[in-house]
Protein backbone atom coordinates (compact mmCIF):
# COMPACT_ATOMS: atom_id res chain seq x y z
CA UNK A 1 0.00 0.00 0.00
CA UNK A 2 1.34 3.40 -0.99
CA UNK A 3 1.94 5.73 1.93
CA UNK A 4 2.60 9.42 1.25
CA UNK A 5 5.59 10.99 2.98
CA UNK A 6 4.82 13.15 6.00
CA UNK A 7 7.36 15.99 5.98
CA UNK A 8 8.18 18.73 8.51
CA UNK A 9 9.28 21.93 6.76
CA UNK A 10 11.58 24.00 8.96
CA UNK A 11 12.22 27.69 8.28
CA UNK A 12 15.55 29.31 9.12
CA UNK A 13 16.17 32.95 9.93
CA UNK A 14 19.44 34.26 11.37
CA UNK A 15 20.49 30.71 12.33
CA UNK A 16 17.30 30.15 14.31
CA UNK A 17 14.23 28.05 13.66
CA UNK A 18 11.17 30.24 13.09
CA UNK A 19 7.54 29.91 12.04
CA UNK A 20 5.61 32.40 9.97
CA UNK A 21 1.98 33.23 9.32
CA UNK A 22 1.24 34.12 5.70
CA UNK A 23 5.01 34.65 5.31
CA UNK A 24 4.92 37.36 8.03
CA UNK A 25 4.92 37.60 11.84
CA UNK A 26 7.99 35.43 12.32
CA UNK A 27 8.06 33.65 15.67
CA UNK A 28 11.27 32.17 17.07
CA UNK A 29 10.83 28.45 17.77
CA UNK A 30 14.28 27.35 18.89
CA UNK A 31 17.54 25.79 17.79
CA UNK A 32 17.14 23.88 14.51
CA UNK A 33 19.70 21.21 15.40
CA UNK A 34 17.80 20.40 18.59
CA UNK A 35 14.70 20.02 16.42
CA UNK A 36 16.58 17.57 14.18
CA UNK A 37 17.50 15.46 17.22
CA UNK A 38 13.85 15.33 18.28
CA UNK A 39 12.69 14.41 14.80
CA UNK A 40 15.31 11.65 14.83
CA UNK A 41 13.73 10.18 17.96
CA UNK A 42 10.25 10.55 16.44
CA UNK A 43 11.43 8.88 13.21
CA UNK A 44 10.25 11.52 10.74
CA UNK A 45 10.14 10.42 7.09
CA UNK A 46 12.26 13.33 5.89
CA UNK A 47 12.89 17.03 6.58
CA UNK A 48 13.02 20.20 4.50
CA UNK A 49 15.04 23.26 5.54
CA UNK A 50 14.50 26.66 3.93
CA UNK A 51 16.55 29.78 4.69
CA UNK A 52 13.89 32.44 4.16
CA UNK A 53 16.31 35.39 3.91
CA UNK A 54 18.95 33.86 1.63
CA UNK A 55 17.58 35.03 -1.73
CA UNK A 56 16.72 38.49 -0.44
CA UNK A 57 20.23 38.87 0.98
CA UNK A 58 21.95 37.54 -2.16
CA UNK A 59 23.53 34.49 -0.52
CA UNK A 60 23.04 30.74 -0.26
CA UNK A 61 21.91 28.68 2.72
CA UNK A 62 24.84 28.02 5.06
CA UNK A 63 26.98 24.99 4.23
CA UNK A 64 28.11 24.77 7.84
CA UNK A 65 24.49 24.46 8.89
CA UNK A 66 23.87 21.72 6.32
CA UNK A 67 26.95 19.84 7.53
CA UNK A 68 25.68 20.07 11.11
CA UNK A 69 22.29 18.73 10.04
CA UNK A 70 23.97 15.98 8.03
CA UNK A 71 25.92 14.88 11.09
CA UNK A 72 22.75 14.65 13.19
CA UNK A 73 19.90 13.64 10.87
CA UNK A 74 18.94 9.98 10.57
CA UNK A 75 16.49 10.73 7.80
CA UNK A 76 16.87 12.23 4.30
CA UNK A 77 16.64 16.00 4.13
CA UNK A 78 16.41 18.74 1.52
CA UNK A 79 17.83 22.24 1.79
CA UNK A 80 17.03 25.49 0.00
CA UNK A 81 17.50 29.20 0.07
CA UNK A 82 19.41 31.41 -2.36
CA UNK A 83 20.55 28.66 -4.73
CA UNK A 84 21.62 30.22 -8.05
CA UNK A 85 24.33 28.01 -9.53
CA UNK A 86 25.54 24.45 -10.02
CA UNK A 87 28.49 24.79 -7.64
CA UNK A 88 26.16 25.64 -4.78
CA UNK A 89 24.10 22.52 -5.45
CA UNK A 90 27.25 20.41 -5.57
CA UNK A 91 28.40 21.83 -2.24
CA UNK A 92 25.00 21.34 -0.59
CA UNK A 93 24.84 17.69 -1.67
CA UNK A 94 28.44 17.14 -0.58
CA UNK A 95 27.57 18.63 2.81
CA UNK A 96 24.93 15.96 3.38
CA UNK A 97 21.60 16.98 1.83
CA UNK A 98 19.86 14.48 -0.45
CA UNK A 99 17.92 17.13 -2.36
CA UNK A 100 17.95 20.86 -2.99
CA UNK A 101 14.92 23.15 -3.03
CA UNK A 102 14.91 25.94 -5.62
CA UNK A 103 12.40 28.77 -5.74
CA UNK A 104 13.46 32.20 -6.99
CA UNK A 105 16.03 31.05 -9.54
CA UNK A 106 13.53 28.62 -11.07
CA UNK A 107 11.35 31.57 -12.06
CA UNK A 108 14.16 33.91 -13.07
CA UNK A 109 16.01 31.31 -15.11
CA UNK A 110 13.90 28.20 -15.82
CA UNK A 111 16.71 26.63 -17.86
CA UNK A 112 18.76 26.47 -14.64
CA UNK A 113 16.43 23.64 -13.57
CA UNK A 114 17.31 21.75 -16.76
CA UNK A 115 21.03 22.30 -16.15
CA UNK A 116 20.70 21.16 -12.54
CA UNK A 117 18.62 18.09 -13.42
CA UNK A 118 21.04 17.07 -16.17
CA UNK A 119 23.97 17.44 -13.77
CA UNK A 120 22.59 15.83 -10.60
CA UNK A 121 19.51 13.91 -11.72
CA UNK A 122 15.88 14.97 -11.48
CA UNK A 123 15.42 13.21 -8.13
CA UNK A 124 17.81 15.73 -6.55
CA UNK A 125 15.98 18.83 -7.80
CA UNK A 126 12.88 20.09 -6.00
CA UNK A 127 11.08 23.26 -7.08
CA UNK A 128 9.06 25.09 -4.44
CA UNK A 129 6.32 27.29 -5.83
CA UNK A 130 4.82 29.89 -3.48
CA UNK A 131 1.31 30.85 -4.57
CA UNK A 132 -1.14 33.59 -3.70
CA UNK A 133 -3.67 35.87 -5.34
CA UNK A 134 -2.57 39.18 -6.74
CA UNK A 135 -4.66 42.33 -6.95
CA UNK A 136 -8.11 41.60 -8.44
CA UNK A 137 -7.78 37.94 -7.51
CA UNK A 138 -5.41 36.68 -10.20
CA UNK A 139 -3.51 33.71 -8.79
CA UNK A 140 0.19 33.33 -9.57
CA UNK A 141 3.52 32.25 -8.17
CA UNK A 142 5.72 34.54 -6.08
CA UNK A 143 9.42 34.70 -5.13
CA UNK A 144 11.67 36.54 -2.66
CA UNK A 145 9.73 35.34 0.39
CA UNK A 146 6.42 36.14 -1.28
CA UNK A 147 7.26 39.75 -2.13
CA UNK A 148 7.64 39.59 -5.92
CA UNK A 149 5.06 38.27 -8.35
CA UNK A 150 6.46 36.24 -11.23
CA UNK A 151 3.56 36.49 -13.67
CA UNK A 152 3.39 32.68 -13.88
CA UNK A 153 0.09 30.89 -13.46
CA UNK A 154 0.74 27.98 -11.01
CA UNK A 155 -0.36 25.23 -13.41
CA UNK A 156 1.68 26.64 -16.28
CA UNK A 157 4.70 27.02 -14.02
CA UNK A 158 4.37 23.45 -12.72
CA UNK A 159 4.25 22.11 -16.28
CA UNK A 160 7.30 24.18 -17.21
CA UNK A 161 9.27 22.88 -14.22
CA UNK A 162 8.41 19.28 -15.10
CA UNK A 163 9.48 19.94 -18.69
CA UNK A 164 12.79 21.40 -17.45
CA UNK A 165 13.51 18.29 -15.39
CA UNK A 166 12.39 18.99 -11.81
CA UNK A 167 11.84 15.75 -9.94
CA UNK A 168 9.34 17.10 -7.44
CA UNK A 169 7.24 20.20 -6.81
CA UNK A 170 6.32 21.65 -3.43
CA UNK A 171 3.10 23.66 -3.73
CA UNK A 172 2.79 26.23 -0.96
CA UNK A 173 -0.16 28.53 -0.36
CA UNK A 174 1.12 31.82 1.07
CA UNK A 175 -2.37 32.80 2.21
CA UNK A 176 -2.76 29.58 4.22
CA UNK A 177 0.77 29.52 5.64
CA UNK A 178 0.60 29.15 9.43
CA UNK A 179 -3.20 29.39 9.54
CA UNK A 180 -3.67 25.67 10.37
CA UNK A 181 -7.11 25.69 8.68
CA UNK A 182 -6.43 23.22 5.90
CA UNK A 183 -4.55 23.12 2.60
CA UNK A 184 -5.68 24.89 -0.56
CA UNK A 185 -7.12 21.69 -2.01
CA UNK A 186 -8.18 23.19 -5.34
CA UNK A 187 -4.68 24.55 -5.91
CA UNK A 188 -2.92 21.31 -5.04
CA UNK A 189 -5.33 19.22 -7.09
CA UNK A 190 -4.87 21.47 -10.14
CA UNK A 191 -1.11 20.93 -9.96
CA UNK A 192 -1.31 17.18 -9.25
CA UNK A 193 -3.56 16.68 -12.27
CA UNK A 194 -1.31 18.71 -14.57
CA UNK A 195 2.05 16.97 -13.94
CA UNK A 196 3.28 13.40 -13.54
CA UNK A 197 6.06 14.13 -11.04
CA UNK A 198 5.45 14.01 -7.25
CA UNK A 199 3.60 16.97 -5.74
CA UNK A 200 4.06 17.92 -2.08
CA UNK A 201 1.28 19.87 -0.35
CA UNK A 202 2.36 22.69 1.97
CA UNK A 203 0.62 25.56 3.73
CA UNK A 204 -2.30 25.24 6.13
CA UNK A 205 -2.25 21.76 7.68
CA UNK A 206 -3.70 21.81 11.18
CA UNK A 207 -4.18 18.07 11.77
CA UNK A 208 -3.92 14.66 10.13
CA UNK A 209 -7.40 15.01 8.66
CA UNK A 210 -6.18 17.96 6.62
CA UNK A 211 -3.45 15.69 5.30
CA UNK A 212 -6.10 13.05 4.60
CA UNK A 213 -7.92 15.53 2.38
CA UNK A 214 -4.76 16.55 0.48
CA UNK A 215 -3.92 12.90 -0.14
CA UNK A 216 -7.33 11.57 -1.11
CA UNK A 217 -8.87 14.60 -2.81
CA UNK A 218 -5.90 16.54 -4.18
CA UNK A 219 -3.67 13.52 -4.94
CA UNK A 220 -0.57 14.88 -3.17
CA UNK A 221 2.36 12.45 -2.97
CA UNK A 222 3.90 14.21 0.01
CA UNK A 223 2.21 15.94 2.93
CA UNK A 224 4.27 18.75 4.41
CA UNK A 225 3.65 21.16 7.26
CA UNK A 226 5.38 23.60 9.55
CA UNK A 227 3.06 24.74 12.36
CA UNK A 228 1.60 21.25 12.83
CA UNK A 229 5.03 19.92 13.84
CA UNK A 230 6.22 22.78 16.05
CA UNK A 231 3.06 23.82 17.92
CA UNK A 232 0.82 22.08 20.42
CA UNK A 233 -2.69 22.99 21.53
CA UNK A 234 -5.01 25.89 20.85
CA UNK A 235 -2.58 28.37 22.42
CA UNK A 236 0.18 27.19 20.07
CA UNK A 237 2.69 26.27 22.72
CA UNK A 238 6.03 25.37 21.20
CA UNK A 239 6.49 21.61 21.09
CA UNK A 240 8.36 19.71 18.37
CA UNK A 241 6.14 16.75 17.51
CA UNK A 242 5.49 14.14 14.85
CA UNK A 243 2.91 11.34 14.64
CA UNK A 244 4.11 7.83 15.39
CA UNK A 245 4.44 5.29 12.59
CA UNK A 246 1.49 3.42 14.14
CA UNK A 247 -0.74 6.49 14.05
CA UNK A 248 0.28 7.30 10.48
CA UNK A 249 -0.32 3.70 9.37
CA UNK A 250 -3.75 3.54 11.02
CA UNK A 251 -4.68 6.89 9.54
CA UNK A 252 -3.51 5.88 6.06
CA UNK A 253 -5.55 2.66 6.29
CA UNK A 254 -8.55 4.83 7.08
CA UNK A 255 -7.73 7.18 4.19
CA UNK A 256 -7.53 4.46 1.59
Amino acid sequence: MFRPRVIPVLLLKNKGLIKSTQFKDHRYIGDPINAVKIFNDLKADELVFIDILASKEGRCISLDFIKNVGEEANMPFAAGGGITNIKQIQDIIAAGAEKVVINTQASIKPNFIREAADTFGSSTIVVCMDVKKKFLGKIQTWVSAGEKATGYNPVDFAKLMEEKGAGEIIVQSIERDGMMQGYDIDLIKSISESVSIPVVALGGAGNLEDMNTAFTQAYANGLAAGSLFVYHGARKGILINYPSKEIITKTIEKWV
